[in-house]
């Protein structure tokens, strides 16, 4: 089982938001650039692809239920973005190789919008990540939706990193936000187990969205990790002792966001600096590829070795 977005036909906690995007789009209100922030992992990628499908399967077999926020298995468009090959419907995001937008994703994004689609239905621009849009990319991503071609919406993802106040200013901005509470139910529901049986509190206190405390779980299963017992800094401590840290791109990613609870936790006026400069170490590291093991060992010597 995972939790990427695109899979996920049922949408849990974020009906309100999908609805009020739903009315705007019926009564043509919708805005044609988007952005949704939000906390990594709480659900903005999976409501973006439930309002494209809301869209794009509008007089299709199988349309899009309203009532239930659910996505029908059966319905053309949703096969078609699955096998990424919808004409109306561009995705750009990073990869595991790659953790960067680069200029050749737009400029590949501008081919696609310039084609003819052979039907009458509105051409969908979704990216996500957008903090990992580099220089060069932002700028050929500017000239596009200042002026997009007619019947284009973008919807533009970002994890609550920086982005530039010019592309920022040209979108609706959507703040996207769940309680901790909220989190737990929707991934019980999920997962249809009660997840306090399997984190201890100080691990779940800490994992605000559904799509973390899946990572975790995960990572657990595929570490043979028990978490019921397990304090944070233990946690940590197993981490390094193990060499998990050196296990592959997946594994260091959802290590990062750890060690950012771990900080979150401990934040104080003596560690106020570590907290900003370690902080902007993980995200230098996962935007421009640098040396993390330098990074995650400079972390244990200063907080986890007494």
């Amino acid at each position: 089982m995972d939790l990427k977005p695109n899979n996920q036909t049922k949408l849990y906690g974020l009906k309100d938001n999908l609805d009020k995007f739903i009315t705007l789009y019926k009564t043509n209100k919708l805005p044609n650039k988007i952005l949704l922030s939000g906390s990594k992992g709480i659900g903005k990628a999976t409501m973006a692809y439930h309002l494209v499908n809301f869209i794009l399967s509008q007089d299709e077999q199988f349309s899009y239920d309203e009532e239930n926020n659910s996505i029908n298995l059966e319905n053309k468009s949703f096969k078609l973005i699955q096998n990424k090959s919808n004409p109306n419907f561009n995705l750009i995001d990073i990869n595991d190789e790659k953790q960067k937008i680069d200029i050749a994703q737009i400029r590949k994004l501008i081919t696609n919008l310039n084609m003819s689609t052979f039907n009458n239905k509105p051409k969908i621009v979704l990216i996500d990540n957008i903090e990992f849009l580099n220089k060069n990319s932002i700028n050929s991503l500017l000239k596009v939706i200042e002026e997009p071609s007619d019947n284009t919406f973008f919807i533009l993802i970002n994890n609550d990193k920086n982005i530039l106040p010019t592309l920022k200013s040209r979108c609706l901005n959507f703040k996207v936000v769940l309680s901790n509470e909220k989190s737990k139910e929707i991934i019980n529901k999920i997962l249809d187990n009660d997840i306090s049986k399997i984190i201890n509190k100080d691990l779940l206190d800490f994992y605000f969205t559904p799509g973390k405390i899946f990572n975790l779980i995960k990572f657990s299963k595929e570490n043979s990790i028990e978490l019921k017992d397990i304090k944070l800094n233990q946690f940590l401590s197993l981490i390094f002792d193990k060499d998990y840290f050196k296990k592959g791109n997946l594994v260091k990613y959802n290590i990062y966001d750890f060690f950012e609870l771990f900080l979150c936790k401990n934040i104080s006026l003596e560690y106020s600096y570590f907290y900003s400069y370690f902080l902007k170490q993980f995200d230098n590291v996962r935007k421009f590829n640098l040396d993390e093991e330098s990074v995650l060992i400079e972390f244990k010597h200063k907080f986890l070795n007494g």
